[in-house]
This record gives structure tokens, C-alpha cells and sequence, in this order.
């Protein structure tokens, strides 16, 4: 999607936001006088971009197809910087290990279609995402809700304090993947009799496609509920851990029916964020910016979190806060 085509001899610069689920890149001009801060001239999209986890060569080919569409044949000598915002990296360190695989395969990737390299610069995508908000603040709090979860303090551009983002294994507590757990553990224990009736029961096990899934969820026979047991378990068992996160969308359709258990869920998420950020002991009226579906205008922890942690600035992801990254990088004022 290109919004607008560069001008002949600008100057360019390239913002990425590569997270977990796809990466985006974003081509704009190098100087942003006024207004013109937030033109966008091209716009790509690739696959995942985590660091730590896309396997190298598949990570220069998801880099590689967003800078394609979003940098034009014709404009790609006049990159001058670009920006990528990166799960899995750190600006910390250039020794950290995901930012050495970042920039190995942003280089590759920038090599390949012609790209010069320019300042490069390599960001997590909590940073570029804190960037992202109004102003490109330099200091203040970073919280994400979505897949997974973390806060993180930023001064000067850089997160020099992190809470949680431990993982699904270990943390991530209050995320996307933590609430769909929760869906399944509830759906596990109302029907081996640890737990109340919930709706949880029966929208987890439609999705999977369970027999007896759409009887009435409060009816079941000891043999229904074991039956489901015996195929709720190896359908969950048989994906990637991660994966629960998608039941998380069936925890907040329950919670506007009103359903405790999911109520439940949703408020102990919200608590477990709120705590991670109150863990970085913010300052009265600092800057907390938000991104993740979880914490959307739409999102489900939203309210919640707001009568917890003062008012977020929620940012939609990295990429324009990349491409500023991208602009101090070469020098520009903002």
C-alpha cells in the first residue's frame, strides 16, 4: 500500500517493526517539517520477525518482502538510514545475541534488493512501539498486551528496565497466551468437577472441534465430560504451547455474557499487568505507553487496567516510531 511516491532526490528513510506474528516496514522521508512528520510513502508486509526464534535465512526472506513493497526499484539509492524495531533484540548490547541476528539479516536482506545500509539501527520492538507515540518521547514506560507481556522503563530512547516478558514457560503473565491457558484450564476443570460451569467449556471445546461440544455446556453426563477430557488434552497437547493464545479472544465473548470464570481471568490478567508496571515504580504522571491487542480501544483489559495504572497512550505497533529511530539516527530533528 503505497500512500504517497517519494520525490525525485529526497532523502529516505525506512522504519520496521518485526514482531512475532508478521513484520511491517514503513518508507519515508528523512526530514519531517511539520506536519509532514507522518507521511507515509510505501508500506510492505512479511512474515514473522523475531529474532531469537525465525530461523536466519527465513528471517532475511520476511525482511526482505517488506522492504520490497515498501521501497520502490527507483528510490532505493536514497535510503539514507534505516530503523527496525525487532522481537527478540535489544539495543542494550550490539553483542546481544538477537541484535546480532537482527542485523545480520537486515543487512542480507537490505543487500539483496539494493538497499544501502546507511545508519542502521536496531531497536526491540517495545522500543520502537514506545517510540511510536505522540512526540517520539525519549523517557518514560513501556507496557505490552498481546501475545505476550512486559513493561519495560525507557530513558533516553532505551529500555534500561524490564519486568516479565519471561515467556510462556516462565511469565508472561496477563498475556494474550496466559489468558487462553486460562480458558483451557477452566474448560479442564468444570469437567473433571474442580470447577464451576462455565462457557469457557464449550466455546474452547467448538473451536477445536470436540464431540459433544455443542450440547449444553451444564448438562454434560459424567461420560460427556470425560469424553471431552480425553480430547480436549491431546487437540491442546498437540500444538505449540503459544498457540493457546488464540482462546484468549473466547475469554472476553464469554465476559460480555457475563460469565464468572471469565470475568475472572480477565481481572486477575489486568492485576498481573497493573502489578508489572507498578514493579517499575512510576513516577506521578509519567508516561506509560501502551501497545497489544489486549490493551486496544477495543481491547479486553482495557477499562480494567485503566481503574488500576494511570492513563495509557495506546500505540497500534513499532513502525512509526521506527521510522523516527531511523531520522535521529541520521541526524534529523524531529
Amino acid at each position: 500500500m503505497r500512500e504517497q511516491g517519494p520525490v525525485r532526490d529526497e532523502e529516505l528513510v525506512v522504519g520496521l517493526d518485526a514482531g512475532g506474528t508478521r513484520t511491517r516496514a514503513l518508507l519515508a522521508p528523512a526530514r519531517a517539517p511539520g506536519a509532514e512528520g507522518g507521511r507515509v510513502l510505501g508500506e510492505g508486509a512479511g512474515g514473522p520477525g523475531n529474532a531469537l526464534t525465525v530461523p536466519p535465512a527465513r528471517l532475511v526472506e520476511h525482511l526482505a518482502e517488506a522492504l520490497a513493497a515498501a521501497v520502490p526499484a527507483s528510490a532505493r539509492d536514497r535510503v539514507v538510514a534505516v530503523a527496525g524495531g525487532f522481537a527478540g533484540a535489544t539495543s542494550a548490547s550490539p553483542d546481544d545475541p538477537g541484535s546480532v541476528r537482527a542485523r545480520t539479516a537486515l543487512t542480507a536482506a537490505l543487500d539483496r534488493l539494493g538497499i544501502p545500509a546507511g545508519h542502521l539501527g536496531i531497536w526491540s520492538d517495545i522500543e520502537a512501539a514506545f517510540a511510536s507515540a505522540p512526540g517520539t518521547p525519549a523517557d518514560g514506560l513501556a507496557l505490552v498486551g498481546g501475545t505476550g507481556a512486559v513493561a519495560m522503563r525507557v530513558t533516553g530512547r532505551r529500555a534500561t528496565t524490564t519486568v516479565d516478558g519471561d515467556g510462556w514457560l516462565l511469565g508472561d503473565e496477563g498475556s494474550g497466551f496466559w489468558i487462553g491457558r486460562g480458558a483451557v484450564r477452566a474448560a479442564l476443570r468444570m469437567a473433571d468437577g474442580r470447577g464451576p460451569a462455565t462457557l469457557l467449556a464449550h466455546s474452547v471445546g467448538r473451536a477445536l472441534g470436540l464431540p459433544g461440544a455443542c450440547l449444553p455446556y451444564d448438562a454434560w453426563s459424567r461420560e460427556e465430560r470425560e469424553a471431552y477430557r480425553m480430547h480436549l488434552l491431546p487437540a491442546v497437547m498437540a500444538e505449540p504451547p503459544i498457540r493457546l493464545a488464540r482462546f484468549a479472544p473466547l475469554v472476553a465473548e464469554a465476559a460480555r455474557e457475563k460469565d464468572v470464570v471469565a470475568l475472572t481471568i480477565l481481572d486477575e490478567a489486568a492485576a498481573h499487568l497493573a502489578d508489572a508496571v507498578r514493579a517499575l515504580k512510576p513516577q506521578p504522571d509519567e508516561r506509560i505507553v501502551a501497545t497489544g491487542g489486549l490493551l486496544g480501544p477495543a481491547g479486553p483489559l482495557t477499562s480494567r487496567l485503566n481503574t488500576l495504572v494511570p492513563t495509557l497512550d495506546w500505540v497500534p505497533d513499532g513502525c512509526q516510531g521506527a521510522v523516527a529511530l531511523a531520522r535521529l539516527d541520521h541526524g534529523h530533528h524531529l
